[in-house]
């Protein structure tokens, strides 16, 4: 018989009721550390005081009016993103999912008003996840997200990531642009050099296509700047945005220049919810902390410690974890046993993080982190690598 809630997650049988910077509380006063931040969402820890205030505020004034009116935190938040980037517009919506939708159809559009509508097909990578809409699954190309829902997606030319010869031999005179992940999350934290993106770069501009980046899991400081793709010196056409920006709640964002959104113009895309006062006033407290001075340099100074700390802990248990990879506060453990059972023994030790491709755990700290929390998440760690090595021994026997 199914249930209420359709089944559609694998979830841990375990509940929370309450969270406070990187932690999170079930009913029964259960403490755990949360080093998967709800997917690298709650950047900014749980219940932190500015957010809470921002909500709030805006909950006793203005709810919803939907995109038929100006709303004000739009024009604020969108003013403040693209003096920050590369982008001169943005486009505000619920979810990942969404953001990456809008910048494939603006991808197409472009080329589209250009009067080229035969140039439709994006350039996509191995291990990469875009969402989980028909049009994402298809660009990211994974067979396990794609069995059963139909046809796949037309529009999508999937190859191994890091061969810019490759790239070059899969243009095709439908190529519109390439998407692709500066960081790979779901795929395993596997990071896309600064030199493969550099070449990506000069082959777009060399041959009239659009460079679109998916920051969905590695911007918004996750990697020590505000966006991954910064770190390569390179700006996109069109990028990406949604899980951090909004802390928690729900907000994405599809930013882009003023050429790739040429084809954009009134009718061509739209949202309910996308950009309502709620996700505004959130979205723009957020950002608030992210470009406060010293905020990044923290994230750095945090990133280094944990990196240190997670090498010596792999390099002790090799026979546990096989390989540290990742960049900033975005890291990923690759095991030599499997990634579940690892997780659920860093759950045992009261640890949270999230699974990913390639056998890997990933650990995305809230980006408040502080080095107790990190000493904290090291000796749980090393609990679960005694317990899981006991258990080995215990199975063995």
């Amino acid at each position: 018989m199914i249930t209420p809630v359709m089944p559609t997650y694998a979830r841990a049988p375990i509940a929370f009721d309450r969270g406070e910077g990187p932690f999170l509380y079930t009913e029964q006063g259960e403490k755990y550390l949360d080093f998967g931040a709800g997917v690298a969402v709650n950047s900014l820890g749980h219940a932190h005081p500015a957010l809470v205030r921002a909500l709030t505020e805006q909950a006793g004034k203005l709810w919803h009016t939907s995109n038929l009116y100006n709303i004000p935190g739009q024009e604020k938040l969108a003013q403040r993103l693209t003096a920050l980037t590369f982008a001169d517009t943005v486009f505000f919506n619920n979810s990942g999912a969404e953001a990456v939708e809008c910048a494939i159809k603006m991808a197409r559009k472009f080329h589209a008003s250009q009067g080229h509508p035969e140039k439709f097909r994006l350039i996509t990578f191995e291990g990469a996840f875009h969402g989980r809409t028909l049009a994402t699954i298809a660009a990211g190309g994974q067979d396990k997200y794609l069995e059963g829902f139909g046809p796949k997606a037309e529009g999508f030319d999937q190859i191994p990531l890091g061969d810019l010869k490759a790239v070059e031999k899969a243009i095709t005179d439908e190529t519109a642009g390439i998407l692709i992940e500066p960081v790979q999350g779901e795929g395993g934290i596997r990071v896309a050099d600064a030199a493969f993106l550099r070449g990506l770069r000069k082959i777009c501009d060399d041959r009239g296509l659009l460079l679109v980046l998916d920051e969905i899991q590695c911007g918004m400081g996750r990697t020590g700047k505000l966006f991954a793709h910064e770190w390569s010196g390179i700006e996109p056409d069109i990028m990406a945005v949604a899980k951090a920006i909004g802390g928690g709640f729900p907000l994405g964002a599809c930013l882009a220049t003023e050429r790739a959104a040429a084809g954009m113009v009134a009718g061509t895309h739209g949202s309910t919810f996308g950009g309502n006062p709620l996700a505004m006033a959130v979205g723009n407290a957020v950002l608030d902390e992210m470009t406060a001075d010293g905020f990044l340099d923290h994230v750095l100074e945090m990133a280094k410690l944990l990196r240190q700390r997670m090498a010596r802990l792999v390099d002790e248990n090799g026979d546990i974890f096989e390989e540290l990879r990742g960049e900033g506060l975005m890291l990923g453990l690759k095991c030599r046993v499997p990634n579940t059972d690892v997780g659920a023994a860093l759950m045992d030790q009261h640890l949270l993080t999230v699974g990913a491709g390639e056998n890997v755990v990933r650990l995305l700290p809230p980006l408040t982190v502080t080095p107790d929390h990190i000493d904290d998440a090291m000796a749980k760690i090393e609990a679960a690598c005694a317990a899981l090595r006991e258990k080995q021994t215990k199975g063995a026997a």
